[in-house]
């Protein structure tokens, strides 16, 4: 029974064991060269741009697909093993025994006037029969199918596939209707080529610039928002140290005064800093923009002071209001922030002067040089 049983299941685990291999194998072979580097296969195509003068750039373009990502790759494993088996024994025994024995006896006895004869034979005869019959037949029913993409490899092909991107290999200047350029108009159209390039190339450092600023912007509201929860806390603290009065006190006014006093005192200092610190979040880029815009900016840089456009206020011990200085939990910090901004927001700026220069060049170059018709003043 053992081997009714165990030998078509073994036989069905050795099957899985050669259809992974032959999975490992194709992915190998298919998606490796002999150096382990991932195989790619090179799609080129023309695309054709119209630019802003009239021409047109015949582009030849070229993607490298990773082979694995276009090929079927074959995963098939062991669903399901039925064994059905019908197994008939058959067993039977006979046995017959006979023994033959010649033996003869006789003998005479007389009573009284009658006369007795006795005689006898003893035979045996003995056989042995003895049969057998075994059988079984099989029936194995198995179910292998194609489980797609282990998991793991989709995820690497997805990391390839997102940096699959078409690139330039060459391109071609042509007129509108994608004939060749003429000697002068291929020169102007080369020159208008090479600015939108510079054009390009100043966009992409002008949103790397704003994307740097806007990093620093955020880290500068977070300081703020980080000096803010400290003047909370601190006034919360107060509150709560302050007597609450009690019926006792209430009617005599003395202590339950003071205490109602205190607390109003505390109120209303808090709602200024809460304004001044919520204003900043609000205003934080504006105000980073006019400290970057000023000519000559030494109370921001040279002074190194956090600036006072910001009108920030602080809570005293007292529990008084008064303007923002050095010398306050999150000052340094907010310091080196506003420092970051500025020096960022100068970057923007000067990359979108940059900018605005270029593209005028470029206006300047579709046009071409103005005709101008010299005018004749009469004669006095």
């Amino acid at each position: 029974m053992d081997q009714l049983i165990g030998s078509p299941l073994s036989a069905a685990a050795d099957a899985s064991i050669r259809l992974a291999n032959s999975t490992a194998d194709f992915i190998n072979k298919v998606g490796f060269d002999a150096d382990g580097n991932v195989r790619n296969v090179a799609f080129r195509y023309e695309k054709r741009s119209t630019n802003d003068d009239g021409t047109s750039n015949l582009d030849e373009m070229k993607v490298d697909v990773p082979m694995l990502a276009i090929v079927p790759i074959p995963n098939l494993q062991v669903d399901e093993v039925n064994i059905l088996f019908d197994m008939e024994v058959k067993q039977s025994e006979r046995s017959e025994t006979a023994v033959d024995v010649g033996a003869t006896i006789t003998g005479t006895a007389r009573l009284g006037i009658i006369s007795v004869s006795v005689s006898g034979s003893v035979s045996a005869h003995q056989a042995n029969t003895r049969s057998s019959d075994n059988s079984a037949k099989y029936h194995v029913d198995v179910r292998a199918t194609n489980h797609g993409t282990p998991e793991g490899l989709a995820r690497v092909l997805d990391m390839m596939a997102a940096n699959v991107a078409p690139s330039l290999v060459g391109s071609t200047l042509k007129d509108g209707n994608g004939q060749n350029l003429s000697e002068q108009a291929r020169i102007k159209a080369e020159k208008l080529k090479a600015l939108r390039n510079e054009i390009n190339q100043i966009e992409n450092r002008l949103s790397a610039a704003q994307d740097g600023l806007s990093a620093s912007i955020v880290q500068l509201k977070k300081v703020g928002q980080s000096q803010l929860n400290v003047y909370q806390s601190i006034m919360t603290s107060k509150m709560n140290s302050v007597d609450k009065p009690n019926a006792g006190t209430a009617e005599g006014g003395g202590t339950a005064g003071n205490s109602n006093e205190a607390i109003e005192k505390y109120s209303i200092a808090m709602d200024t800093v809460n304004q001044s610190w919520n204003s900043f979040q609000n205003k934080a880029s504006d105000v980073i923009k006019m400290i970057a815009d000023q000519k000559n900016d030494n109370e921001a840089s040279e002074k190194k002071t956090v600036s006072n456009l910001f009108a920030l206020k602080s809570i005293k011990d007292d529990g008084a209001v008064a303007e923002y200085g050095a010398g306050e939990t999150y000052y340094d910090s907010l310091l080196v922030a506003q420092q970051n901004a500025v020096e960022r927001q100068k970057v923007v700026n000067q990359t979108e002067n940059e900018l605005l220069t270029k593209k005028n060049e470029y206006s300047s170059a579709i046009s071409g040089p103005s005709q101008t018709t010299p005018s004749t003043t009469p004669s006095s």
